[in-house]
């Protein structure tokens, strides 16, 4: 096998604040000696979200067993994930923070599904994934993501299943989404659908785009992590990633 010198385009700010993630949680469960410190399962685990390396290429990188370089990823995605806020905290918090309206839109991560497995394969997309909801601030900040439900669940049916839509109404804060929500209840907002529309509507529609675009620029964050590009693990797992990428996504954007 071959070896090279790589990077990966993180600050060493997150790495830092990974490894201290990483390092209490030790502490905690008295986990003093490991094969790899804090500081390097920390960068194992981020250039494995960030460029998609498989474990037997992050084993051969890192000097340990593929066994082991999937352990610490396991163990490191479950201690982001449970960092995430919870929807209700997130919303709660969103309007504290004073913005005006929020935007709601859906995600596929594609999957190495094969044919056979119905459930997985989105027909919009025309790709077998998981479907995944996000929240984001107007400027594109994550603000929540949801678990994950097979891709061929409609957008609209996943925000009434994770409850988005009761929870919208409750805190009561505006939320632009496109036209795969029309027919929510609630405080969502979608463009007006059909042909041969009056100018006002054609207007209106033009406003919703533009005010929604740079909040869905949140899923294009998401995606900038690679493994999210094409997953080659348990779909079940895609909702968990994708918290534990948001944690990581606002701390980096935070370090400015």
């Amino acid at each position: 096998m071959l070896f090279y010198r790589a990077a990966v385009d993180l600050s060493r700010a997150t790495l830092n604040y990974l490894a201290g993630v990483l390092r209490r949680y030790r502490k905690t469960i008295r986990s003093p000696w490991r094969r790899l410190n804090a500081g390097q399962q920390a960068l194992l685990v981020l250039v494995y979200l960030r460029k998609g390396e498989t474990f037997a290429e992050l084993a051969a990188g890192f000097g340990v067993s593929t066994a082991t370089a999937w352990r610490y990823v396991r163990e490191t995605v479950k201690l982001l994930s449970a960092r995430s806020p919870k929807l209700g905290q997130a919303l709660r918090k969103a309007k504290k923070d004073g913005l005006h309206y929020l935007v709601l839109d859906g995600m596929l991560i594609p999957t190495d599904r094969v044919k056979a497995d119905r459930p997985y394969y989105s027909g919009k997309h025309r790709v077998h994934g998981m479907n995944i909801q996000v929240i984001a601030s107007p400027d594109g900040t994550i603000i929540w993501t949801s678990g994950s439900l097979p891709g061929k669940t409609h957008d609209l049916s996943a925000a009434r299943i994770w409850g988005i839509l009761r929870e919208l109404e409750e805190v009561g804060i505006l939320t632009l989404a496109d036209k795969g929500y029309q027919g929510a209840e609630g405080p969502l907002i979608t463009p007006y659908k059909g042909k041969n529309k009056p100018e006002s509507q054609k207007q209106a529609n033009r406003s919703h785009a533009r005010l929604r675009g740079p909040g869905e620029r949140a899923n294009a964050q998401l995606k900038s992590w690679r493994i999210l590009r094409k997953l080659r693990c348990c779909p079940l797992k895609a909702g968990h990633l994708c918290k534990a990428i948001a944690v990581l996504q606002n701390y980096e954007v935070a370090q400015g």
